[in-house]
């Protein structure tokens, strides 16, 4: 079941609980603390629902409940030990369009309570969709565990930081990228707080303009031999480098001991760091006046979010340069041998990735396909892509190579024809696909030839 994460505003919104035993008074703390308006129906109630009364922070009505009760509710909760009240409270709120929950009765919810981190205004909500309440708590427990218990007194810092440099400065990617590095620094109320003196005077008029140094640099395929001179040059010079997760320990050796190394990889959906916040530490490290690699690997240009990042400097004031690097394609033909193009069977050749390589030619195809496709980041189950290609009309014996690592040790390559594509076994990343007839040209170097022929042959 697909559900919907979300923060509801509760303050001063009428809220039905009906039940006043064990049950709800797990709810009524974590529901006072909203603010909402608090009605409690049932016939006998526990000594803190009797004391809260009392003091005048929720309404109790002495009696069982009546349908009526749910009239002009914003949302319900049915806390009681019968089945049979849960359900109709449940039935009632449904008729009257009003959001319900019937505490551990999955079917008679509408929505579910979340086991909850606090620190202040910061709230990490948990739920397993009513499917393990004891997993969605031993989480929050971890999770609690591992936060500082002065987070949400600088998080509440941090927001009015936040306010003061919104009312200061106009909108811009130099005033984004510095709410992003203020989300990483300590932050304290006081006026002298160095946070709060770096915030207020780096977007000061008529000083946008970041004066340090910023190279986005191809670090190649991984084999520091196949680096450009000036890659080379620029890596060893860096003050700092912002790397890629597939940039490989021998080409980050090249760099000063003194060189501030940090990983900023998203590598195979896994993000440990947004793009936005890659952008900040490249305007904050370039406005420190410091000489910044921002080191890809392959070329950074393909595939490399580099327009992203080539805006957000632009905006911000920052000069950079660009130094290509050889791309993925480029060595993983060499490392097989194979020419990309070929004036008898491959005259266009076409990069794309594993997300956008479907649908690849909506036109009809040549009697000879006559372009070498490339795709990066083919990813792990290729069926997908055989069957796109081969509803194109590209023939089931069309040549394929998937190329892992290449130029680096431990390179793979395994040939085999499209019809088989969706059965090869994923290899190492870095990977790579090349498919055309050009590649049918490598199998003598690959040692490949009779497996294209008795892979054909079946067709």
């Amino acid at each position: 079941m697909s559900m919907l994460p979300i923060f509801l505003k509760l303050a001063g919104r009428d809220c039905l609980l009906v039940g006043a035993g064990n049950v709800a008074l797990d709810k009524i703390g974590s529901l006072l603390n909203t603010g909402l308006k608090l009605r409690v129906v049932a016939p006998d109630a526990k000594a803190e629902v009797h004391q809260l009364a009392r003091e005048g922070r929720l309404e109790w009505i002495e009696r069982r409940f009546e349908t009526t009760d749910l009239d002009g509710s914003f949302l319900v909760i049915a806390a009681t030990d019968s089945t049979d009240v849960n359900a109709a409270v449940y039935k009632g709120c449904v008729q009257r369009s009003i959001l319900c929950n019937s505490v551990d009765d999955i079917p008679n919810c509408d929505f579910f309570f979340g086991s909850l981190v606090s620190r202040g205004d910061l709230q990490i909500a948990i739920s397993t969709g009513g499917e393990s309440p004891a997993v969605a708590q031993r989480l929050r427990r971890e999770i609690d565990a591992q936060l500082p218990e002065d987070l949400g007194e600088w998080l509440q810092n941090l927001g009015q930081l936040r306010r003061e440099v919104l009312e200061a400065h106009p909108r811009s990617e130099t005033r984004k990228a510095l709410l992003h590095l203020l989300a990483q620094r300590s932050i304290c109320e006081s006026a002298s707080c160095p946070s709060r003196q770096m915030a207020l005077a780096t977007l000061k008029e008529n000083c946008d303009v970041v004066s340090g140094n910023v190279s986005l640099v191809g670090a190649g395929p991984g084999d520091p031999d196949l680096l450009t001179v000036k890659a080379m040059r620029l890596i060893q010079a860096a003050e700092v480098i912002l790397h890629d997760d597939l940039v490989p320990q021998a080409i980050l050796d090249l760099a000063s001991a003194n060189a501030k190394i940090v990983n900023v990889g998203k590598r195979c959906g896994m993000k440990t760091i947004t793009q936005d916040e890659i952008n900040a530490l490249m305007i904050h490290y370039a406005q420190a006046g410091l000489n910044l690699v921002r080191l890809k690997s392959g070329d950074p240009l393909i595939f490399g979010r580099a327009a992203e990042e080539i805006a957000a400097l632009t905006e911000a004031g920052a000069a950079f340069q660009i130094v290509p690097g050889i791309t993925a394609a480029f060595a993983a033909a060499a490392a097989i041998g194979c020419s990309l193009t070929d004036r008898n069977s491959a005259s266009n050749v076409t990069f794309s990735t594993g997300h956008h390589a479907q649908s690849h030619n909506q036109s009809p195809l040549p009697a000879i396909e006559d372009t070498t496709r490339v795709v990066y980041m083919p990813g792990r189950d290729l069926h997908l892509l055989a069957e796109e290609w081969l509803l194109e009309g590209l023939p089931p014996d069309f040549p394929c190579a998937l190329v892992s690592r290449a130029a680096q040790p431990g390179q793979k390559v395994h040939c085999t024809t499209l019809a088989a594509l969706g059965e090869v076994a994923p290899d190492a990343a870095p990977s790579l696909l090349i498919a055309g007839w050009t590649v049918r040209g490598i199998a003598a170097a690959t040692n490949s030839l009779a497996e294209f022929d008795q892979v054909a042959a079946q067709l």
